[in-house]
């Protein structure tokens, strides 16, 4: 009997915490309500091991700046196609790997690189082509205002 007096007291506890009474209704004018566009953040982790895969992430970064916010972000053994000296990529189909990095550059997208992967590979800031950047953790956010979507290569 004891636990029946409990669980009511429990549950008359909870259900007064609980407001019943719906918020008054705001008007809401469609047309007014501005949508952030997504940004699309593109990651490179490999080079000259895999020129598909390279190509087709840049391939599409080019594309998608054409009407979003696009950040492109390479890390792992990409840093070595990023560098001054750095043979161009080429494979199928696709642009090169330099002429779709200087579209992205040109058109002030973000082409960042990972200083640590660069340090791993013996290289300095020094040594990247001009126009990528050394990567900040600060502008992988502030790239775009709306939410953040990820292409990995």
């Amino acid at each position: 009997m004891k636990k029946v007096i409990i669980s009511l007291v429990v549950l008359a506890m909870m259900s007064a915490c609980v407001n019943v009474e719906a918020p008054p209704e705001e008007e809401i004018n469609v047309a007014e309500t501005v949508m952030a566009d997504d940004g699309l953040f593109v990651h490179i982790s490999h080079g000259y091991d895999d020129p598909h895969r390279v190509l087709m992430a840049l391939n599409m970064a080019v594309m998608m700046s054409e009407e979003k916010d696009v950040l492109v972000y390479i890390d792992i053994t990409g840093v070595n196609f990023v560098l001054k000296d750095a043979e161009d990529i080429e494979y199928s189909h696709f642009p090169s790997a330099h002429t779709s990095i200087s579209k992205l550059v040109e058109k002030e997208v973000p082409v960042m690189v990972c200083p640590g992967c660069l340090k791993a590979a013996g290289k300095s800031a020094e040594d990247v082509m001009e126009g990528v950047m050394i990567a900040e953790k600060d502008k992988f956010f502030d790239f775009t205002d709306g939410r953040i979507l990820t292409i990995d290569y």
